[in-house]
């Protein structure tokens, strides 16, 4: 189970249509949200990765230690919501340390986990694993292994693998599922907004191959009162807003049908499967 923290203003979605220098005037919501989600994952009893920006860090460092006192692990999800394929290498090195010192300062755990933003890491960034790795990460979860229009590589594994020769660095794709032929994320907006037996599928089909789901989605999901960003594209305001109030119940039953757990832990155990 992972959880995504940023702001309803911070998505790919509305990237070209909020400026960051707007980011501290607008409305901040991610802290009530984020206690949102703690507060779900506490009545089921579930324990999940927040991939967290080091700008929520830096913000609202009382909340990733809220987190980390309730038993999950923080990883880290970058500073400012870039994706990865627009940085240099020296650019993303920066990015990572960055966001790392923010989220281990206020945490006070060590941060060996990453997620790129917008699943931003695909062919155009060759150079990505190996960057990670000397960092010092154990595990990345930056790929969704399929086409879409806003990220995706259709050509990446389905399943964990070791993304460098020689390295214990372990990559988790994220799980797809299918609709009417189509693959799709098996978490965030897909989640929102079709029906639940689709990612149920998916779940089942994954654990049935000996693997665990890997679900996300974003605490601004669970938020339907969240402001209304007009200028985007209509596309962008659809995948966005839509089903918004529909999503903690959603959580609720996939919280209680399956046992989640936090993303290192199954980084260790594909680390020993892989070994």
């Amino acid at each position: 189970m992972s959880v995504d923290v940023e702001d309803w203003f911070q998505v790919g979605a509305f990237e070209r249509v909020i400026d960051k220098a707007d980011w501290p005037r607008l409305q901040h919501r991610v802290e009530a949200n984020t206690d949102a989600v703690l507060a779900l994952f506490e009545a089921a009893g579930v324990k999940a990765t927040f991939f967290t920006l080091g700008w929520v860090a830096h913000h609202y460092p009382a909340l990733i230690r809220r987190i980390v006192e309730a038993g999950h692990e923080i990883a880290s999800h970058g500073w400012g919501h870039d994706r990865v394929f627009t940085f240099t290498p020296d650019q993303f090195r920066d990015d990572l340390a960055r966001a790392r010192a923010a989220l281990e300062d206020a945490g006070g755990q060590k941060v060996t986990g990453y997620r790129a933003p917008s699943f931003s890491f695909d062919a155009r960034t060759p150079w990505a694993h190996a960057v990670l790795a000397e960092a010092g990460y154990a595990y990345s979860s930056s790929i969704a292994p399929l086409a879409h229009d806003h990220y995706g590589w259709p050509d990446a594994p389905r399943r964990a693998f070791r993304p460098l020769p020689g390295c214990p660095l372990i990559e988790m794709p994220v799980t797809l599922a299918k609709v009417l032929g189509r693959e799709v994320t098996a978490g965030g907006g897909f989640f929102r907004l079709l029906p639940s037996s689709v990612v149920e599928r998916a779940i089942v089909r994954s654990n049935a191959a000996g693997d665990p789901a890997i679900f996300y989605f974003h605490p601004w999901e669970i938020d339907p009162h969240q402001p209304r960003v007009r200028q985007a594209p209509l596309k962008s305001r659809i995948r966005h807003y839509s089903r918004l109030g529909a999503m903690a119940g959603k959580l609720r039953r996939l919280c209680a049908g399956h046992a989640w757990g936090r993303a290192d832990a199954v980084a260790a155990r594909a680390a020993a499967a892989l070994s």
